[in-house]
């Protein structure tokens, strides 16, 4: 386990939050993230949060009023950054690739796969720094993520069904073997072989039999999203769901678009639900 440094603290919604960084052995660079934690003792349930293309560690920190929701449960929260960054670290001109863009995989290909372990980042090293650090319980975890970082949380938690209670996200990346995002992002990091590409697809892998453990999965969907149609398509996840037999439950939002003014407007009902699914103190 690397040692967490804290870089800066505030005081937030009767809690604590903090600004951090620590080495990842996964990623072979230093990593930052976020972790507010409730006044006490604790150990406290959790929720790890994944953000979308081109966010830091800062954009839901700051954005999306999840803190007060937070307090009233009794829950932490713990936000890291969406990709290594740093001298050395590859990078691309394009926002949907590179530093920013992670995409929640471990990357196999040239220039990437040194640095771009987000994947394993996410399962091991971020969770093993956390919960040595802080007063946090790993038997009442959960996930969930907005978009690039939807994708992240849904792929995680149907591979890893042990680590985490529940799962949520909004406006996710349902399925990448069909959207232009995944396409690209897949070819890059995991290469041309399509087989690859399914560990890391939602929908693939509930048609393939993972994470049955959950008993629901909470999707909120703008239906003014400008990414619906072409990027994001609920109705996948849906349909996969169908056939399996599986709960998923997506909530088309009218009105809303992409953007944290939507986040923000339900990120209370996402704390409740994890709550309700064995997080709550």
């Amino acid at each position: 386990m690397s040692s967490v440094e804290t870089l800066a603290t505030h005081r937030v919604h009767g809690g604590t939050l903090r600004y951090c960084k620590h080495d990842s052995a996964s990623t072979g660079t230093p990593m930052k993230f976020t972790v507010w934690t409730p006044d006490g003792q604790g150990p406290f349930p959790y929720l790890v949060w994944l953000s979308g293309l081109t966010c830091t560690e800062d954009n839901f920190t700051v954005k999306s009023g999840v803190y007060q929701h937070a307090a009233q449960h009794g829950v932490a929260i713990v936000a890291p950054d969406t990709s290594p960054r740093g001298e050395g670290v590859a990078d691309d001109p394009a926002y949907d690739l590179g530093q920013g863009a992670g995409f929640y995989v471990d990357a196999t290909q040239a220039p990437w796969a040194p640095h771009f372990k987000m994947y394993s980042y996410v399962t091991k090293d971020l969770l093993a720094a956390v919960d040595g650090a802080f007063p946090l319980d790993a038997g009442r975890r959960g996930i969930f993520g907005h978009s690039m970082g939807g994708h992240g949380a849904l792929t995680l938690a149907l591979r890893n069904p042990e680590l985490f209670k529940s799962v949520s996200a909004f406006a996710p990346i349902v399925s990448p073997l069909n959207c232009p995002w995944g396409d690209k992002a897949m070819s890059a990091y995991l290469g041309p072989d399509r087989a690859a590409w399914r560990a890391h697809d939602a929908c693939a892998l509930i048609e393939d039999g993972q994470g049955t453990a959950f008993d629901d999965i909470l999707i909120d969907q703008g239906l003014a999203d400008s990414f619906l149609e072409n990027q994001l398509k609920p109705e996948l996840i849906e349909a996969a769901a169908a056939k399996a037999g599986r709960k998923v439950t997506v909530r088309r939002q009218e009105g809303y678009d992409h953007s944290y003014f939507f986040m923000t407007t339900f990120i209370g009902d996402h704390v409740a639900w994890h709550a309700g699914k064995g997080l709550k103190a």
